[in-house]
């Protein structure tokens, strides 16, 4: 089971013996990915730390759509290889792609190194943000992700 805390302006979620930080001035996706807002009704995203910590050093990041793109929540958007897996990327929310960050596309190292930073993915332009979760609702649905990802890492995915 996970534990979580308050450390200043961030919550932990216990990940065995890792700790992951999480902003408490975002918002959260299901697909475990951040939103900031950016301006009235735009968002960046990226990678939360949990996610982030479960690829373990990426190092490859492709997109399948352009910016100016209208997509669809839970479309296939693009992929990211790291060194414990290869995974589709699915859009948090409908709306416009407005912005691709080129840094992380050139240099994906920086989803490592700052995942709440410079480490960022994607911007998106929507009328409906009620998807998002607020940190302590992202928390919550962590105690059952991490259920799910410690019996899939041990080969128990199925029982």
């Amino acid at each position: 089971m996970s534990e979580s805390a308050e450390s200043n302006d961030s919550l932990v979620f216990s990940m065995g013996e890792f700790q992951a930080s999480f902003p408490q001035d975002r918002l959260y996706a299901k697909n475990h990915m951040w939103a900031m807002p950016t301006d009235a009704g735009r968002f960046r995203f990226g990678l939360s730390a949990y996610a982030v910590r479960l690829l373990q050093d990426v190092y490859f990041l492709d997109w399948i759509v352009d910016a100016g793109a209208t997509i669809a929540a839970s479309e296939n958007i693009g992929s990211i290889e790291s060194k414990k897996a290869e995974s589709d990327l699915y859009s948090p929310l409908a709306g416009r792609l407005t912005a691709i960050n080129p840094e992380a596309l050139d240099d994906p190292s920086a989803i490592n190194a700052e995942p709440y930073g410079a480490g960022w993915l994607i911007e998106i332009e929507t009328d409906d943000a009620s998807r998002l979760l607020d940190p302590e609702a992202y928390l919550k649905h962590l105690d059952s992700a991490w259920e799910v990802a410690q019996r899939t890492i041990k080969g128990q995915a199925n029982q």
